[in-house]
């Protein structure tokens, strides 16, 4: 049996997969899935496995997924791996972490527990933790390991800027916002922001000039757009040369691209932790040195 760790993934994580094991110096193996007429799955794991195995999966539309990582950390233990980690380069369900209305899912704590349950660590990037502090308190394994998109974003908005100022949308972007501005000096703010539903927000800015300013917005995740887009609307009145968008996770549902772009956002950026058309850097590298560094 070999004792390079194997890197596991789904044919539509090949990319990245690649990218990740070759940088890390693990093998790679692609999971076989079939689907039944009635939606169930079949799937098939290289066999046999080493004692060191890591499953890529990014769990955005995670319904489906979820239930993949269980048949597959289970199915891997029997097949010889006793250390198994996921990387979920976005990892769903951990904006809700208390209870809003009485009967109401703690979805967090729920799928945190269950994902403690099938490995011995986690690795993601910039998960959404609001009263959470740490993601050992979300997701309870031996290790768990937060990385963070915001200084590759920094990096590419300073080859376009040089003297930018990045804006997050809301108090919650206040974390992403600050990193990103640390690395390169620039300046920075954060709106307020009132959440009345899904697609109805309001948004006040922060008392800073405006005018003139190559403004950035910049966010963990960007699902809707209608945030971004409000936050660009008023950026713009308010005097801003330009506001152009950098997200780490690239949910993008539906219209938002459309959305985002009618409110005169120029450029649309992202970390490839979710493939999508505005993918501009690559988490791959530090991705692949954590790995190294916790199999070494």
């Amino acid at each position: 049996m070999s004792h390079t760790p194997v890197l596991l993934h789904f044919a539509e994580d090949l990319s990245g997969a690649s990218a990740i094991a070759q940088a890390a110096g693990f093998k790679q193996a692609a999971i076989e899935r079939h689907r039944f007429p009635d939606g169930e799955l079949r799937l098939r794991l290289p066999t046999p496995l080493p004692e060191r195995v890591v499953l890529l999966r990014t769990l955005d539309n995670p319904n489906e997924k979820l239930v993949e990582l269980m048949l597959v950390a289970r199915t891997a233990r029997t097949l010889g791996a006793r250390h198994v980690t996921l990387v979920a380069p976005y990892l769903a369900y951990m904006r809700q972490d208390i209870a809003f209305q009485p009967g109401e899912v703690v979805s967090q704590r729920v799928v945190g527990h269950f994902l403690a349950e099938l490995f011995d660590a986690v690795i993601t990037v910039d998960p959404h933790l609001h009263r959470v502090a740490t993601l050992d308190e979300a997701v309870p394994v031996a290790q768990a390991t937060v990385l963070s998109g915001a200084p590759l974003l920094a990096d590419l908005i300073a080859r376009h800027y040089p003297r930018p100022l990045l804006v997050g949308p809301d108090e919650e972007s206040a974390q992403w916002v600050a990193q990103a501005a640390a690395r390169h000096g620039f300046d920075h703010a954060v709106c307020h922001k009132v959440r009345h539903g899904d697609r109805d927000v309001q948004i006040a800015l922060p008392d800073t000039p405006m005018t003139g300013r190559n403004v950035v917005v910049m966010d963990d995740v960007a699902s809707s757009g209608h945030t971004l887009a409000g936050a660009a609307r008023l950026l713009l009145s308010a005097g801003a040369a330009s506001v152009d968008v950098a997200v780490t996770h690239a949910l993008f549902a539906g219209d938002a691209i459309k959305l985002i772009k009618k409110a005169g956002v120029g450029q649309i950026w992202s970390t490839d932790c979710i493939a999508h058309s505005s993918n501009a850097v690559s988490m791959a590298p530090a991705i692949a040195a954590t790995l190294t560094f916790q199999y070494t």
